[in-house]
């Protein structure tokens, strides 16, 4: 299920991977995250991406994770959270909106994975 467009937020490629990389390894390490709605609709499609190469569990799908998560995530995912989905066909996360932040008016929300 695609959730969300390819957003820019206002960063060029690298920063965005970074941003992508920082939030999955949260994401996948505490299981859920609090973040604004727009990056949280895209850490979806991404860490869905992720969840499914786990699946498959051999070692490429393990090199193909290791390019965007760190080495104590890439445990996790592999080990933990691929196996749990592995008859489920998509769909590994959702999002639960919050309202909006105070401070700066931001759409505020918590993605985590299903169970």
């Amino acid at each position: 299920m695609k959730r969300g467009k390819n957003r820019k937020f206002g960063r060029v490629k690298n920063q965005r991977k970074a941003l992508y990389k920082a939030l999955a390894t949260a994401l996948i390490e505490n299981g859920k995250i609090k973040t604004t709605a727009a990056k949280a609709k895209s850490l979806s499609q991404f860490a869905d991406k992720l969840v499914t190469q786990a699946k498959k569990g051999n070692l490429a799908s393990r090199k193909l994770v290791g390019y965007d998560l760190g080495d104590k995530a890439i445990k996790k995912l592999m080990n933990d959270i691929g196996p749990k989905f592995k008859d489920k066909k998509g769909g590994y996360t959702k999002v639960l909106r919050l309202g909006r932040r105070i401070s700066d008016g931001a759409e505020m929300a918590i993605i985590e994975f299903t169970s």
